[in-house]
């Protein structure tokens, strides 16, 4: 019986790297700079590397607050600690198909995979049983958090209708604020001639601030957006 010919020499399966010199592999879909992977999510970020929104605020924002606040120690400074996105869908009790276009555009919005909230109880008045899907909601923190949010502030809020700035109404007294958008094709991320229907989320910035004065500042250093006229009243509050 003849011998099964020999692969020739520098020959690999395509599963390992090309030799140096020789053509790359192409790459895969969820390797692509600033696409997508199948899941909706974007493709993980380089190690070592660190947001832009995070080096302002260990190089600027940190002096800043000591001055404004009289701190000595580092930990006592007001940090932001996750971002929280939440979207209502009512109407998923006469289209189950709103849930999973809900959770890709949020995905896509956040690169962050969404959870689906679900009813605790039946309310026959609103045809809504015990667990069906009322809202999707995700929680960024880390680095996913500061990406989100300097797309935030760079990108989606100047495309707001009529903006002047973010009103500061949304502030709960222990540090944390609030504030409602009220369509979705607002970032970038969104394809106008994919989406259904608009849609309007709530996002809530939640820090380590003792006082609405303190993460007022502390948003406000970072870039959050708020309006001029609004800022002599937080301060007579404070």
């Amino acid at each position: 019986m003849a011998e099964k010919a020999k692969p020739k020499a520098g020959g690999a399966p395509s599963s390992k790297p090309a030799k140096a010199g020789g053509k790359p592999a192409a790459p895969t879909k969820s390797s692509k700079g600033g696409g997508m992977n199948v899941a909706g999510e974007r493709p993980a970020l380089p190690k070592g590397y660190v947001p832009r929104l995070l080096t302002h605020y260990h190089e600027n924002v940190t002096e800043s607050l000591k001055k404004t606040f009289g701190y000595d120690n580092p930990m006592q400074l007001p940090r932001l600690q996750k971002i929280t996105i939440n979207i209502g869908c009512g109407d998923a009790t006469q289209n189950p198909r709103v849930v999973e276009t809900i959770v890709k555009e949020l995905a896509m919005i956040t690169g962050q995979k969404p959870t689906v909230a679900k009813a605790r109880k039946s309310v026959s008045n609103f045809k809504l049983r015990e667990g069906m899907p009322v809202g999707v909601f995700v929680t960024l923190r880390r680095t996913t958090m500061w990406e989100f949010l300097d797309r935030f502030i760079s990108l989606a809020t100047p495309r707001i209708r009529d903006f002047r700035g973010l009103p500061d109404r949304g502030f709960d007294g222990r540090g944390n604020f609030s504030l409602g958008l009220k369509e979705q094709i607002l970032f970038p991320e969104i394809d106008l001639d994919k989406v259904e229907k608009i849609r309007g989320m709530d996002i809530t910035f939640v820090t380590t601030a003792k006082s609405d004065k303190e993460s007022y500042e502390l948003l406000k250093q970072l870039g959050l957006p708020f309006r001029k006229r609004e800022e002599k009243k937080v301060a007579a509050a404070a």
